[in-house]
């Protein structure tokens, strides 16, 4: 299963190399378009859902995708102007703010925020949350990760302060060696990394469910292409395809583990459990998700991992999806 996973990584690797000038995939190739979109977009994940739902059709406008192998590459080729809209969890959009990148949030994704999770090895000797105090918990992949977040989540719930861990950042291919050799026993993870985790001998201690992690992303856009009335307009509409498009991978998970598996070269239990933690509609920003990523960035920001803080509502423009 390990090189499965490394096999996947490598495949997308490889496909991120290939496509991040921005490939065209528009509804009708063919024929000149006046609007283009250049949608950013994460290891082919909107592309993928796009793609297989055919939500496209129709459209008119032209769609260049910019691709890339995480948020922080994205993010920066937004600032850069070399894609006009973001994809990520709210903890990298927030990022992105506190860093200064000129974009506005224009719509939310949800899932259940059970994708992420701490794995510990059954041998490891930890029950419960509170048993993590002083011990070393190695988290994928980066400071203001949504894996970070759970852990300071959890254990600020459980009466500890995020002091009371010994925090080390590694890289999921990283960690999951580690996990996998016993040179690490707990574990903050996500996704695939999380299942294959629990297949290696691993014990899931909690997971992002309930409130634990917020379970919300984003659509957002530079405010260069939102001062564009052209691009505004068909922004909006992509909003409204992309919310049909994550309805039909609610309703058609087999199909969209298949697509997955032949865009990505992903093997078919990577594919199932790609498809299982995907975001499952695009909502309106809403007061209640500005309150409840408020409380995520305010978090955060106690920690110092996001300083300075973020006002999530004023980065917020909710006038294309009412």
């Amino acid at each position: 299963m390990i090189r499965t996973i490394a096999a996947a990584t490598l495949s997308l690797s490889a496909v991120v190399a290939l496509t991040a000038c921005g490939a065209d995939s528009s509804a009708d190739a063919s024929s000149s378009r006046q609007v283009t979109l250049t949608i950013g977009d994460q290891a082919k994940t909107l592309q993928t859902i796009v793609a297989a739902s055919d939500a496209l059709k129709g459209a008119k406008y032209r769609v260049k995708w910019a691709e890339f192998q995480g948020a922080a590459p994205l993010y920066q080729a937004v600032q850069a102007g070399a894609a006009d809209t973001g994809f990520s969890a709210d903890l990298p959009a927030l990022q992105a703010l506190s860093g200064g990148v000129r974009i506005k949030n224009i719509a939310a994704l949800k899932n259940d925020g059970t994708h992420v999770g701490i794995v510990v090895r059954k041998d490891s000797g930890i029950d419960g949350v509170k048993d993590l105090k002083g011990q070393k918990v190695v988290v994928s992949s980066a400071k203001g990760s949504v894996s970070e977040y759970l852990l300071a989540n959890v254990l600020k719930r459980n009466g500890l302060s995020y002091k009371d861990v010994k925090v080390q950042y590694l890289l999921p291919t990283d960690a999951q060696a580690a996990f996998a050799s016993g040179k690490i026993k707990i574990w903050a993870t996500f996704g695939v990394y999380q299942a294959v985790g629990l297949e290696q001998g691993g014990r899931l201690l909690v997971d992002g469910g309930d409130g634990r992690v917020s379970g919300i992303g984003y659509v957002n856009a530079s405010e260069k292409a939102l001062a564009d009335s052209s691009k505004k307009t068909a922004l909006s509409d992509f909003l409204q395809r992309l919310g049909t498009a994550l309805k039909w991978t609610s309703t058609h998970k087999d199909a969209y583990a298949k697509a997955i598996e032949e865009r990505n070269g992903a093997d078919a239990t990577v594919a199932k459990t790609l498809a299982s933690a995907a975001y499952g509609e695009v909502l309106p920003i809403t007061a209640e998700v500005n309150k409840t990523v408020q409380g995520v960035a305010d978090l955060r920001n106690s920690i110092g991992v996001l300083d300075p803080n973020v006002d999530v509502a004023k980065s917020s423009d909710t006038s294309l999806l009412k």
